[in-house]
């Protein structure tokens, strides 16, 4: 679940800003981000946001944090739970929520698995980001896992991954069939730490996104992917830093949005 809600907020911030858009249900009036191809059959955790928010409401005794920044908190949190203290940092609050959301958006905004390096750095670029936060953020692929038809091109075809690793997934990901057979994304799918910048020195990425950080003649990558890799602790303290500027990514404040009382719907 620590996966699914660190993801949750970088896929919500990088479709409009962070406004809790990608939490809403489809309407009438909208069809929202959560049947995006992105997002289709691996965003999760929903249950657990709404949870969270009626409890913050049942303490608070009304409606005054926003479904936003109880998505913040919780990735913050259950990546400082799995990582430890060093990945503790002080988020932002006082967004406030969307009252649409776009499937749209979320297709053409957040960077697919099949991106090259030059794609990648272009796409966060594009949000104010840039090459520490996309190697940085990137981490975040230490837990969790991936669905076959997410690395099925790059165990086939891609040239770049070790082949004692590519015969071991094509077992479990056929080229045809199998689409959501799941794979961690490092060797330790539930701890938050740098073993998945090993991997990607090894040429043991999952993702061909993953791999294209490393190896494909960007030196300043190279250099946070070796570095990382050896200094959890500049790891943790970039990591933070990242997070809270994809963090502040065109919040709605003052009389913009308004705050939800439900996650999944607009008041």
């Amino acid at each position: 679940m620590a996966a699914t809600l660190s993801a949750a907020q970088a896929l919500d911030c990088f479709v409009n800003g962070c406004d809790g858009s990608v939490l809403l249900d489809d309407t009438t009036t909208f069809t929202g981000e959560k049947t995006a191809v992105p997002n289709l059959n691996s965003l999760r955790g929903f249950d657990v946001v709404d949870k969270i928010k009626s409890e913050v409401d049942r303490v608070c005794k009304r409606s005054v944090v926003s479904c936003a920044d109880v998505l913040a908190v919780a990735a913050r949190d259950s990546v400082s739970i799995l990582g430890g203290s060093g990945f503790t940092y002080q988020v932002l609050v006082g967004r406030r929520d969307a009252r649409t959301g776009s499937k749209n958006a979320a297709t053409n905004s957040l960077p697919p698995p099949f991106f090259s390096f030059n794609q990648l750095l272009a796409n966060f670029r594009s949000h104010g980001l840039g090459l520490t936060d996309l190697v940085a953020l990137s981490g975040a692929h230490t837990i969790g896992l991936a669905r076959c038809t997410t690395f099925r091109s790059r165990i086939y075809n891609d040239t770049n991954i070790q082949t004692d690793l590519a015969s071991s997934l094509q077992r479990s990901c056929p080229q045809s069939g199998g689409d959501n057979n799941l794979q961690p994304l490092d060797g330790t799918p539930a701890g938050f730490d740098t073993q998945y910048f090993g991997s990607l020195v090894r040429n043991k990425g999952l993702l061909h996104s993953d791999q294209e950080l490393f190896g494909r003649g960007n030196s300043a990558s190279d250099g946070l992917v070796r570095l990382y890799g050896g200094n959890p602790a500049r790891f943790a303290a970039d990591f933070a830093a990242s997070m809270v500027r994809m963090g502040n990514m065109k919040p709605l404040t003052g009389s913009n949005g308004e705050i939800r009382s439900n996650s999944r719907k607009i008041n």
